[in-house]
């Protein structure tokens, strides 16, 4: 029997370890290891150069595209995605030929992924990985309408689970940390402010200082304050400053109200 040798490469230690037991029913699929961030991805890879790697796409230091960004020209595995976007991606996914797993998924989605790409490795008919990662940075540049995130992947106590972007109520960070608000919960997950400001819908979220954004339609009222600035009241009770540097995204708020 043919083996294949894997790397499973995802932040989250719960997740590791379930597609680690799901390939325990499998014995044409060895282990060789496991990363948690980007940069030790790249390592691990050129080090021990598998033959399969589950991707895991949002993660500290590098995601995912960028960790092929930077073995491609060395080694070139086959790639199973562990993503959490929206159905844009998913549908260049499918173009490109390229297998994924769409977070939270069970084991038999998992085999059904694990026995296409398989096929693919004794065939050694590689899809066109390269393709598919440029062409998803490249909508992610160009933001084009209805790719915006509708829901955001949250790792917290061993599960993972999606939060709908229309629930969240605020954003507001600490470090690469942020923390989403909802009418009932708050949840914690690893990003920028930033980076995450560029994949929600300027028309329901926006930016009011250095550490929130705020969704628009839970804005209730919005305040004069002094120097420029105003004290934004959410219906869910917060009260919340916009600051003066990021007074011209008032328009939004004008916008969203006509």
């Amino acid at each position: 029997m043919k083996t294949y040798r894997s790397l499973i490469i995802d932040d989250e230690m719960l997740a590791r370890s379930v597609i680690r037991t799901f390939l325990q029913a499998d014995p044409s699929v060895t282990v060789v290891g496991e990363a948690g961030n980007g940069t030790e991805a790249v390592i691990k890879i050129l080090q021990h150069r598998p033959d399969l790697i589950f991707l895991d796409i949002q993660m500290p230091e590098l995601d995912g595209f960028e960790v092929l960004k930077e073995i491609w020209p060395h080694h070139q595995p086959f790639v199973v995605f562990t993503t959490a976007y929206d159905q844009y991606a998913l549908r260049a996914f499918e173009v490109n030929a390229i297998d994924y797993l769409l977070k939270p998924f069970n084991e038999v989605r998992f085999h059904q992924a694990l026995g296409r790409v398989q096929e693919r490795l004794s065939q050694r008919t590689q899809p066109r990985i390269e393709a598919l990662v440029n062409q998803l940075m490249s909508e992610q540049a160009a933001q084009p309408s209805g790719a915006y995130l509708r829901r955001i992947l949250v790792k917290e106590t061993g599960r993972m689970y999606l939060v709908k972007a229309d629930d969240i109520s605020y954003l507001d960070a600490d470090g690469n940390y942020i923390t989403l608000h909802t009418a009932q919960e708050r949840h914690t997950i690893y990003d920028s402010l930033t980076s995450l400001e560029t994949r929600l819908d300027p028309t329901d979220f926006v930016r009011i200082n250095r550490s929130y954004i705020v969704n628009l339609n839970y804005i209730a009222e919005v305040e004069t304050y002094f120097n420029g600035e105003y004290i934004v009241k959410l219906k869910t009770g917060q009260q919340l400053k916009w600051t003066r540097n990021y007074r011209d995204n008032l328009k939004a708020f004008y916008s969203k109200s006509a």
